[in-house]
């Protein structure tokens, strides 16, 4: 089954390519993920409370849980939410993010003491080859600034993210650590509505169920295998895995939505897949 979490995780993850646009025609971004993890929050510690696991722990470890939950559902999230609502190309957004894993091996090596491999970086290399292939570069499109910068400080909380989280992953019982996460989310999209924007939510058919999409089906499900794969394998190998959400992501839109799909796509969906399966493959003296 553990093995197949990859797999699961990438579908997952993808999916929510199909359910942010429903959220941002319906709510500000921020109003919307302050929404969404409350109601996350809430059902971690439900869960906690079910599993007998032990809620009230030392203020070190729920600050560092906290903050985890700041870089990657506040900032990360709200970035490209953001960036998304204020007219960058999702594709442009997906390819910014995608850098995740060359800027994670780049620094799991100083920070986490992680081996990378010289077959993880030709892994890592054509897994970004792929994705571009799929996502393509839009020259032509209107890139505003605002939404290029907000991406760009997605990316680096994301990354920031995975290796701390990676350093914390044995510190608490996952439910526990993603009940905080939650809070620290919920939090900083509370602070920015607070202090910046004015929010609003149309609770329209198509916003309830795109939300109930992103809360079971990507925060509950897709979020807590990712923490797993960070807790049980390298930060290095496991984002590699990133590569493959934007070729199922457009997969995806072109099952549900009837976007088109190439067959140069196709390709770049094959050499993305290569590129993960080497990178994660690794070798056999760079086990974590």
């Amino acid at each position: 089954m553990v093995k197949i979490f990859p797999f699961i995780f990438v579908i997952l993850w993808s999916s929510a390519f199909i359910t942010t646009k429903p959220l941002i025609d319906n709510s500000d971004p921020f109003a919307a993920l302050a929404f969404r993890f409350f109601i996350v929050s809430l059902g971690f510690y439900f869960f906690s409370v079910f599993k007998k696991q032990n809620i009230f722990i030392n203020k070190k470890n729920i600050i560092e849980s906290l903050f985890s939950g700041v870089l990657f559902h506040g900032i990360y999230l709200g970035g490209v939410f953001y960036s998304i609502s204020n007219g960058m190309p999702t594709a442009i957004a997906a390819l910014i993010v995608t850098l995740q894993p060359i800027l994670t091996n780049i620094l799991s090596g100083p920070i986490l003491g992680e081996k990378v491999s010289s077959k993880q970086w030709w892994g890592v290399l054509l897994g970004f080859a792929g994705a571009t292939m799929v996502i393509g570069f839009e020259v032509g499109s209107n890139i505003p600034l605002e939404g290029l910068i907000a991406t760009l400080i997605s990316l680096l909380a994301i990354t920031i993210s995975t290796i701390w989280q990676k350093k914390l992953s044995k510190n608490l019982p996952l439910p526990v650590s993603n009940m905080y996460q939650a809070i620290g989310g919920f939090a900083f999209h509370l602070l920015i509505i607070i202090l910046i924007v004015e929010p609003y939510i149309n609770f329209t058919t198509s916003f309830i169920f795109a939300m109930s999409h992103q809360i079971f089906l990507v925060s509950f499900g897709a979020f807590t295998i990712l923490m797993y794969l960070i807790k049980k394998n390298s930060a290095s190998k496991t984002v590699s895995i990133f590569f493959l959400i934007p070729p199922t992501s457009a997969f995806i839109a072109w099952l549900f939505l009837n976007e088109k799909l190439t067959n140069f796509d196709l390709c770049g969906f094959v050499i993305a897949s290569i590129g993960v399966y080497i990178a994660t493959r690794g070798s056999k003296n760079n086990k974590s």
